[in-house]
């Protein structure tokens, strides 16, 4: 039998999401101030954590627990801070196509970044150049940027939900179960299917949580054609883990009524390591 929970227990969890949510969001407001006062790279790196503390600040204030987000409110909290990541990316001129980077290039397999190349033409850097530079923010050599994607943290939820990693299983696998985690266990969609063809993975999503989302935010294509919008930087850092190698968003679209998504992913073919 299914325990109930009390109110005060639903009530106290909350209020510590909240809570949590408030300090999230003062660390990034203080951070944004203080870039905004020094003018250096290093502010502009401080004004890059500073934005994203403020956006998972706002998320978990107006979380409540086991309740969904509206999806206006949804839209609203996300959509401006991811156009602020775009343009901070967009004025440090690191306009290369990101690339979502698989476990073996960092020393902890479970770590999740993607690398943005500052050149258009798509370079990849080997996983010695990565780990020596995992914890910078700026990598030279080539020279790019190294961040968190925007879904990196969705990816950790569908591991836990699904109760693997996924650096333990192979594509076949997300074909199989991606379905049921985004439509009974998430309920973020209506439909979702995947198919593979050759070094392409091509995904569809039916009326997502992040229709509305998506299709307003076809009007920043630097961030949402390269790096991906939270969902299908989510479904790229898992391609990459599940099967070990870099994963490019080759293409991005949303229906006229934004309740399709479509995405089309590449799967990289590395260089052959040096003898």
């Amino acid at each position: 039998m299914q325990k109930t929970r009390s109110p005060t227990d639903i009530k106290h969890k909350t209020n510590i999401t909240k809570t949590t949510g408030y300090i999230i969001l003062c660390l990034g407001a203080a951070a944004l101030i203080t870039s905004i006062i020094y003018t250096s790279q290093s502010s502009q790196i401080l004004a890059f954590i500073g934005l994203g503390l403020i956006f998972w600040g706002i998320i978990l204030t107006y979380i409540h627990t086991e309740e969904y987000i509206k999806e206006n409110l949804l839209d609203a909290t996300t959509m401006s801070s991811l156009a602020n990541i775009n343009q901070i990316i967009k004025q440090m001129e690191y306009m290369g196509k990101a690339i979502h980077l698989p476990p073996k290039y960092f020393k902890e397999p479970e770590t999740i970044k993607a690398y943005i190349p500052k050149q258009n033409e798509l370079k990849l850097p080997t996983p010695e150049q990565i780990q020596k530079q995992e914890n910078e923010l700026f990598i030279e050599s080539p020279q790019g940027l190294l961040i968190s994607p925007p879904g990196a943290d969705i990816t950790k939820l569908f591991e836990k939900i699904l109760e693997t990693s996924f650096t333990r299983i192979d594509l076949q696998y997300l074909k199989q179960n991606m379905p049921k985690l985004f439509i009974e266990e998430l309920e973020i969609a209506q439909n979702f299917e995947m198919e593979t063809e050759n070094n392409k993975v091509y995904v569809k999503i039916e009326n997502s949580a992040y229709k509305n989302l998506t299709k307003k935010a076809m009007t920043l294509p630097n961030l949402f054609n390269n790096l991906g919008c939270p969902l299908s930087s989510a479904i790229a850092c898992a391609l990459a883990k599940a099967t070990g190698k870099p994963i490019v968003i080759e293409n991005l679209q949303s229906s006229e009524n934004g309740k399709d998504i479509s995405i089309e992913f590449r799967i990289l073919e590395e260089e052959p390591a040096k003898q």
